[in-house]
């Protein structure tokens, strides 16, 4: 079995009357990237501030390599890299400099520095962009860069609070290339974002964060099996929708119906198998059908299933 690099439990931490995390608690594991899913304010940041040791937490413990950690204990914050949301470089050297620089801090030097620095440019992609300086880079360069200097002292946990925050869409794939790499490597990831899709695209576990608690932990098709696993069918018709929607609901794969002005809407099991008897039937009682839409569950849904609010509300 997978090794535990991250244990948290019982993380609470209040600002004043204000609760900002309530009871939070995950396992990472190595090799393994979990997610922590949540709208902005739902106590993401706050929760990996604990977590690295950087804010003290009013509860809970927090344990890396089976090492208590708090903010006190400096050794245990080396088997940590560290990607917060605000970018830490110096505008003013070259990407190789930045990462020299933050390698000398971190206890690296000689050869084993010129060798990490290399290898850590390489992972992010910026081998060819080594001797410029960083003010001249776009902002999803920089963030990748910036993901680089967390890796350097080559971490046993890798924490990335919103790495894509505010960058172009090639940079952030740019971007979601590289974490998806790493988890090859061994190292275990913990990724805060407010983005579904990055989740569903790199996370092998995902916690549902909303008001300081997490509502619900697992893999994608755990959480996904909340609601039942059906997809969702949206036939935009003109005719008697009242008799189709009565004939569609004796449907074996249909689970239920609903309609409101000119549109049905299903949850049926296994939509893409169904659509032709669904469509079938329709036709059957008048319906025609203008516009199809099917919706697989997805993790947003979810959330909206969970917290009764959409995640980026």
């Amino acid at each position: 079995m997978a090794e535990v690099v991250l244990r948290c439990e019982g993380l609470h931490k209040k600002y004043g009357a204000r609760v900002a995390v309530d009871g939070v608690g995950f396992d990472i594991t190595e090799g393994e990237t979990y997610g922590l899913l949540g709208p902005n304010g739902a106590g993401k940041t706050t929760t990996i501030s604990m977590v690295v040791g950087i804010l003290s937490r009013d509860a809970g413990t927090v344990t890396i390599d089976g090492r208590p950690h708090d903010v006190h204990r400096t050794s245990v914050k080396r088997l940590i890299g560290y990607v917060p949301q605000e970018l830490a470089l110096y505008p003013d050297l070259t990407a190789a400099e930045n990462l020299r620089f933050f390698g000398r801090l971190a206890g690296l030097s000689g050869r084993r520095l010129r060798r990490r620095a290399d290898e850590v440019l390489d992972v992010v992609g910026l081998s060819q962009r080594a001797g410029d300086r960083v003010r001249t880079f776009s902002g999803g360069m920089a963030r990748r860069l910036h993901i680089g200097v967390g890796l350097l002292h080559d971490p046993r946990l890798l924490v990335l609070d919103e790495p894509t925050a505010g960058v172009d869409p090639q940079s952030r794939n740019a971007i979601l290339d590289s974490v998806h790499e790493l988890a090859g490597t061994g190292i275990a990831v913990l990724y805060t974002t407010h983005y579904m899709e990055e989740a569903e695209r790199l996370c092998d576990r995902v916690g549902i964060l909303d008001a300081g608690t997490i509502k619900a932990e697992g893999t994608r098709r755990d959480l996904i099996s909340l609601l039942g696993r059906d997809d969702e069918v949206r036939l935009l018709a003109d005719g008697d929708l009242a008799a189709a929607a009565r004939a569609l609901s004796e449907l074996p794969e249909v689970t239920r119906v609903d309609r409101a002005d000119s549109t049905v809407v299903l949850l049926v099991a296994e939509a893409a198998a169904a659509l032709p008897t669904v469509l079938a039937t329709a036709a059957r009682t008048g319906l025609t059908v203008r516009s199809v839409q099917v919706r697989e569950p997805d993790l947003e849904a979810v959330f909206l299933h969970l917290t009764g609010r959409a995640l980026r509300d």
